[in-house]
């Protein structure tokens, strides 16, 4: 495989920014060392976005919003939040969890809109393994003490659990097909910068839920995320043992067989540094996201201890739960703050925005949803 191509010309960090990268290249270079040159990409991946105090998510850059890398539904408006409390009230809201929760943004408005209604839960618990990610939700949220963090999943849950462009984080395996069977792509060190390097796949199994592999050409590369159904599992666990709860995770992906399709052959992994977007996650480690599509196939079969409730695009999604009312509490005879909400509220639910590469899961144990979720439902897709 080829070294990874340039991005277009970016802004350029400043010398801060560039020393702490150059500090996060210096730690994955060890670890490629003490690997015999060749560590995996969802490895690498982890580093560049994890490595304490050094990748993406432990540093201390901003993230999201305007003055960030990329911009998030929670980000865009209000409403979206105001739409997963409608959810929540109308299936479980006396206890939420939520997993990677950004700036706060999302549990502020959704906390905002339970509140307003005289329905605060119990307790809103916020999974967070970024130190500086939760010192801003701190921040954020201090007004709310119903809000709890937690490091850890907890052994058993009942209530809501959210996640929100979570899987899309989760470090993802690079795989490539060859004239002899399956490749893992990885990443190595030469000539002073980072290549990419193939080595025999080890677990063969990782590519079963590649639909019509054998039909796929050769050179096709593409992405498994085995941490990401890792962590369904587990999830579905903590809410079996809760005995009653339900899983909503919002994230853009496609079902398998529109996920590995043959003119796919490149992945769906992308990097998103100061709203560009680009394919080359070697550049300035640590400064920028690394994301891929999500398969949502194979993570409703990793919850399969859980009953699969629905599948539906985003769009579908928040106009069930009510997003249009919300906006109509803003008369449009005042253009000044009707406007704004509703040229959100368009990218939210738009099928060229994120109305339609979004997409809603919603898994649960012992829990029925209203039937106008059932609507516009797409089960038989996964």
């Amino acid at each position: 495989m080829q070294k990874s191509q340039l991005p277009p010309p970016l802004p350029q960090p400043d010398a801060a920014a560039q020393a702490a990268s150059q500090q996060l290249v210096n730690l994955i270079k060890q670890e490629i060392q003490l690997n015999r040159g060749w560590i995996s990409f969802a490895r690498y991946m982890e580093l560049a976005l994890y490595a304490p105090q050094l990748g993406y998510y432990s540093g201390g850059s901003t993230k999201l919003g305007h003055a960030g890398d990329f911009t998030t539904a929670p980000e865009l408006s209000s409403l979206f939040g105001g739409a997963l409390a409608n959810f929540a009230l109308q299936t479980l809201s006396h206890q939420i969890m939520e997993f990677g929760a950004g700036t706060g943004k999302l549990a502020a408005d959704i906390l905002t809109e339970l509140h307003q209604q005289g329905r605060a839960p119990a307790r809103y618990y916020i999974v967070e393994l970024s130190g500086e990610l939760r010192y801003r939700q701190q921040q954020r949220l201090k007004d709310f003490p119903e809000v709890v963090w937690l490091q850890h999943m907890p052994e058993s849950f009942s209530g809501l659990v959210l996640g929100n462009e979570v899987l899309d984080a989760m470090p993802v395996q690079l795989v490539k097909k060859t004239a002899s069977g399956w490749n893992e792509v990885g990443v190595t060190w030469q000539q002073s910068c980072f290549s990419w390097a193939e080595q025999p796949l080890d677990d063969i199994a990782l590519v079963n839920q590649i639909p019509s592999a054998e039909h796929l050409p050769i050179g096709y590369l593409t992405e498994v995320n085995p941490i990401a159904q890792g962590f369904m599992r587990s999830v579905s666990q903590m809410l079996l043992r809760g005995q009653s709860g339900l899983l909503a995770l919002i994230d853009y992906g496609f079902p398998a067989a529109e996920y590995y399709l043959p003119q796919r052959q490149q992945g769906t992994s992308m990097c998103h540094y100061r709203h560009h977007a680009h394919t080359d996650p070697f550049y300035w480690p640590g400064l920028q996201d690394i994301t891929a599509h999500v398969d949502f196939s194979a993570i409703s079969q990793a919850g399969t201890d859980l009953e699969l409730l629905s599948y539906s695009s985003q769009a579908a999604f928040l106009l069930n739960a009510g997003i249009g009312e919300l906006l109509l509490r803003t008369s449009p005879t005042d253009p000044l703050h009707y406007l704004p909400q509703a040229n959100a509220l368009q990218k939210l639910v738009s099928p060229a925005e994120m109305g339609e590469l979004f997409k809603v899961l919603v898994m649960g144990v012992n829990v029925s949803l209203p039937d106008q979720f059932l609507q516009q439902d797409r089960q038989h897709r996964l």
